[in-house]
């Protein structure tokens, strides 16, 4: 703030002197260059600012520190910091977080404290993705310009969420409109090798492309984006063809327009994509080739309002509607008489789509200073049809939700909740409780603590989806049961320190949750060639984490590290109890995130830091004809970026730097099945290598 003051002028000195003490404030601030974001990113970029305002699981939006959850918050400056071209590449050094490659398909899967994506919830303003598969490829379909802040919230948020929320919730806000600007653009351009490949804008590397427009005028607001995103793939043969990393090719847009008042906000919006990842098939020595495209696009749509009826009541509502479709092609190319047929094979030739529909309503109501409650109805409907798609099926989900928040006794917040499902196609447990607390011991201390029953219905994709090509037979399961699970989590926020120039805050954490039919891959019994999906009768997963924020001067640094167990079935099997099997394997992990602002220069540097310890699990193995648990490694590894940023004529901001420090390209793995159903075993993909990359972006406003 004092780099602030200094700018004052004489005049405005004046000014402010006709005014009172807290007015005179105000007019201070409005006579600065600088928006009230601006000044707090600029004296906190970390991901624990207790002054962060957070919307994930809360009744309205409040501080990060009054909230009864553990939220952890990826800033918008974090995220510009980053230079990022995909969320997938924001969320890589983030711990509990791992990304699963399948190079096959060209997909990325997130996992997220041990558990895989299907277990995690990926709303885009508060509305779940539609994804084709049970990966949550989405995360890399999203336009990351758009992004205002990730906000991560781990454990079961079955209650206020409902399936699919067993590991957490990953909510993707985007950019609002700013309310001392009339007219906005934004434009951003970033050329980027793929490993030592690159060619300028084309042929080779990443290119992206983005332009932005905002308007609002008194209570209307009118803003639109597209996003050009171009990965030419990496690695292949002389010929340019069977590419280790598939290309990509996406266009990304929205439209949103909103209307705002003192009481009511509302908004539509309208978000598309179309998305193409090619596979060169390798020329054989008849010169026949055999080349497939996987195309996607969706069209979601979202109408939400909020109505502050009076200083006690808040009505919210959201309607949205997701149309998605993947479609596969696949052509035989003959080199000799330059002839293309379409490939006949079993999956050569596939359109899967999916619809979803989402009505949800709440109200909040504030019955006095101490006892709020919050209830509401949640409506989900999903349809499925496609070639690979057993019969036209529909899943419609009906659900009432009411929780109360209590602060009955002094210093401790109590969040009791519960909530009621009705499904069309599978037994849902009668009712889902959660019970979730803060304990503030001081204003730097608080103390949170949860327990949640979670819930996972099993997806149309996994009941009804049949994948099938020439390498393999994945047929879906329409016996499955609802995944259940308990979950209990403990943690502690401490502000140690907080001065002007020097504070630090830690966090510590633990969790440990228990599955019962966890719905997983399995060879069918009655058919070796073919895979299935079956409930796994048992699984556990538990661990702890500690996570330390520094702020000094002109440095922000945040270090953590985490211990992650899953639980090993074949421990509690007798049939393989001679090796006297562990009840847990366990993962390290450490990550770091510094920042230095060098303000004369308006110049930051950043280093993202992420260490993964080796991976291991026990699969089941054959030796002298005798069935075994051995153990099977992923080793571990590091990741790295660095980026500079540094801001010309005000308007203008030129990032540079390094991704994947250390050149890490794949990982040596003892495991006989790999990372996916479409892996093999073998190396485990992790990225093309160390690149480089420079961006141009604009940010002008009126």
């Amino acid at each position: 703030m004092k780099g602030i003051i200094r700018k004052i002028t004489e005049s405005q000195l004046v000014t402010l002197k006709t005014y009172k003490p807290v007015k005179a404030a105000l007019v201070l601030l409005a006579l600065q260059a600088f928006t009230i974001s601006e000044i707090m990113a600029q004296e906190d970029t970390t991901s624990h600012n207790m002054s962060e305002v957070v919307v994930t699981g809360q009744y309205k939006p409040q501080s990060l520190k009054n909230s009864v959850y553990n939220v952890r918050v990826i800033s918008e400056e974090r995220i510009r910091l980053r230079n990022a071209t995909n969320i997938t590449q924001i969320l890589s050094t983030e711990l509990g977080l791992r990304l699963v490659n399948d190079n096959t398909l060209g997909t990325t899967d997130v996992q997220l404290m041990g558990m895989n994506g299907r277990s995690v919830k990926i709303l885009l303003d508060g509305i779940p993705i539609v994804d084709r598969n049970d990966t949550r490829e989405s995360l890399s379909q999203i336009d990351v310009n758009t992004i205002e802040k990730i906000e991560i919230v781990e454990g079961p948020m079955s209650v206020s969420y409902g399936t699919d929320a067993l590991a957490g919730v990953i909510n993707i806000i985007t950019k609002r409109a700013k309310k001392n600007e009339s007219i906005s653009v934004a434009a951003r351009v970033q050329e980027e090798t793929a490993g030592n490949e690159y060619s300028p804008f084309s042929y080779q590397g990443v290119h992206q492309q983005n332009l932005a427009l905002a308007w609002q005028k008194k209570k209307i607001s009118v803003s639109a984006g597209v996003s050009h995103v171009d990965f030419n793939g990496f690695g292949g043969d002389q010929f340019g063809r069977a590419k280790t990393w598939k290309p990509k090719e996406q266009y990304i847009g929205h439209l949103k327009v909103g209307y705002r008042t003192d009481k009511l906000n509302l908004y539509y919006r309208i978000d598309g994509l179309d998305e193409t990842i090619t596979s060169r098939g390798t020329i054989s020595g008849a010169y026949t080739v055999l080349d497939q495209y996987y195309d996607t696009k969706r069209i979601m749509q979202q109408m939400q309002g909020e109505w502050q009826v009076n200083e006690k009541l808040q009505l919210t509502s959201v309607l949205a509607y997701t149309d998605y479709g993947r479609k596969t092609k696949s052509i035989k190319r003959d080199f000799v008489d330059g002839t293309s047929v379409l490939g006949t094979d079993p999956g050569q030739q596939d359109h899967a789509k999916f619809n979803s529909g989402v009505f949800r309503t709440t109200a909040f109501y504030k019955i006095s200073d101490k006892v709020s409650l919050q209830s509401g109805i949640d409506i989900n409907r999903e349809e499925a049809k496609g070639e690979r798609i057993s019969g036209n099926p529909v899943i419609t989900d009906y659900a009432f939700f009411v929780s109360t928040e209590v602060a009955a006794i002094k210093n401790i917040l109590v969040r009791p909740g519960v909530r009621f499902i009705k499904n069309s196609k599978y037994d849902a447990p009668p009712l889902v409780p959660s019970l979730n607390a803060k304990w503030s011991i001081s204003d730097n201390l608080n103390i949170r603590f949860g327990y949640a029953y979670g819930f996972r219905s099993p997806a149309l994709r996994e009941l009804y989806f049949n994948y099938i090509d020439a390498n393999h037979a994945i047929i879906g399961n329409p016996n499955l049961k609802a995944e259940k699970s308990n979950n209990f989590n403990l943690s502690a926020n401490w502000t140690a320190v907080k001065k002007e120039h020097f504070s630090y805050n830690i966090v510590i954490g633990g969790f440990y949750n228990k599955f019962k039919d966890l719905i997983d891959y399995a060879i069918d019994p009655n058919n070796t060639s073919v895979t299935t999906l079956i409930n796994v009768s048992d699984h556990k997963t538990t661990g702890g984490t500690i996570e330390n924020t520094f702020r000094f001067n002109n440095f922000n640094v945040t270090l953590g590290a985490a211990y992650i167990g899953r639980y090993n079935s074949y421990s509690d099997d007798p049939t393989y109890k001679p090796e006297n099997l562990p009840s847990f394997v366990w993962t390290p992990e450490v990550n770091s995130n510094i920042t230095y602002n060098w303000e004369k220069a308006k110049t930051s540097f950043s280093l993202f830091y992420k260490y993964t310890g080796k991976r291991t699990i026990y699969q089941l193995v054959v030796e002298d004809r005798q069935e075994k648990a051995a153990l099977t490694e992923t080793s571990s590894f590091n990741m790295a970026d660095f980026t500079v940023n540094k801001q010309l004529f005000k308007l203008f901001t030129v990032g540079a730097g390094i991704k994947n420090l250390f050149d890490v390209t794949s990982l040596s793995s003892t495991s006989t099945t790999g990372g996916t159903v479409h892996s093999t075993g073998g190396p485990v993909p992790v990225s093309y290598g160390r690149s480089y990359f420079v961006s141009l972006s604009f940010n002008g406003s009126k």
